[in-house]
């Protein structure tokens, strides 16, 4: 599995660079790099665009750790993965805009090898992104669900109503009977197709985040906006927040994993806010979000 590691770990530096070229393009202003060493093995590169002319705080990270023994997180529900070594990679990425009517996004795309002297190596793939918009625009949902569909549709049809639905239900706010956003595409622990299909399914959707999310922050990030939708956007906020501390299997990993904590918590907005018994007024913009964006739904009529 070294050669086909290599491989990946190539991939993956690339699709950050790519993705960073294209947003320094969209805002303007430019990435900060730092490069970190993790003291238990591996690193990474975290880069950082903050107080942008579009991007509030974008930040995009590669990392690339191992170690001898897998944490709670990873073996949780794979027992049989204790005890063995592991190799973790990937690229992820939050970007929290200025402007509430642009929506904020995550994705991430990774790698996972486990081994054990004397057996066969376990590997899988994992990743997608997702949208969470502060204000409901449909024709911004659907193009984002068609460019997630288009991603999925060379490795067969039943991809992208399963990532979508995988999505839908791990982006969900128990707590909060709400979904993070309008979803997209999330799967985990993949590797049932051969290596070269389950990576170039990996490389589809990292490749695939650009045009989906792009287009939609050029149509957006030039509306006025007021303190209403700036309050607004700052109280969703604290709902992503809440998900990140909360649910989020990639933070969990990387903490107990014993990984740079700055760049675990890179994904968390520059500013968020929580109103105590808040709910939308009927008729607004801000109850659409509610009723129709925060639960799951087929965009594409399909």
């Amino acid at each position: 599995m070294k050669a086909a590691s290599e491989e990946v770990y190539e991939a993956l530096r690339g699709l950050q660079d790519r993705i960073c070229t294209a947003l320094e393009a969209v805002d303007g202003g430019s990435f900060v790099e730092d490069a970190w060493e993790r003291p238990a093995g591996g690193g990474g590169r975290s880069r950082v665009l903050a107080a942008g002319n579009v991007f509030e705080k974008a930040g995009v990270s590669f990392s690339y750790v191992f170690g001898e023994d897998l944490p709670p997180s990873a073996t949780e529900h794979r027992r049989e993965l204790a005890g063995r070594s592991f190799k973790a990679m990937g690229v992820s990425l939050v970007l929290h805009p200025h402007n509430p009517y642009v929506p904020t996004t995550h994705a991430n795309v990774r790698f996972f090898l486990a081994e054990k002297p004397g057996e066969d190596p376990v590997w899988w793939f994992g990743g997608g992104f997702d949208l969470t918009p502060y204000y409901p625009f449909l024709e911004d949902a659907i193009h984002w669900h068609e460019t997630a569909r288009r991603a999925c549709q060379p490795f067969g049809e039943e991809v992208y109503p399963r990532f979508k639905a995988w999505c839908d239900e791990y982006f969900y706010l128990q707590h909060r009977q709400e979904t993070r956003g309008v979803g997209g595409l999330f799967f985990d622990d993949f590797n049932e197709w051969d290596f070269d299909r389950s990576f170039a399914l990996m490389r589809s959707v990292g490749d695939h985040f650009l045009p989906a999310y792009v287009p939609i922050v050029e149509r957006r990030k030039d509306e006025p906006f007021g303190e209403r939708e700036r309050d607004f956007q700052l109280m969703r906020r604290g709902r992503y927040v809440e998900f990140n501390l909360i649910y989020d299997r990639g933070t969990l990993f990387g903490l107990q994993s014993g990984g740079r904590t700055e760049s675990i918590l890179m994904s968390l907005p520059p500013r968020a806010d929580w109103h105590y018994g808040w709910a939308p007024q009927p008729g607004t913009p801000e109850a659409e979000l509610y009723d129709d964006f925060l639960r799951p739904r087929d965009w594409l009529g399909m």
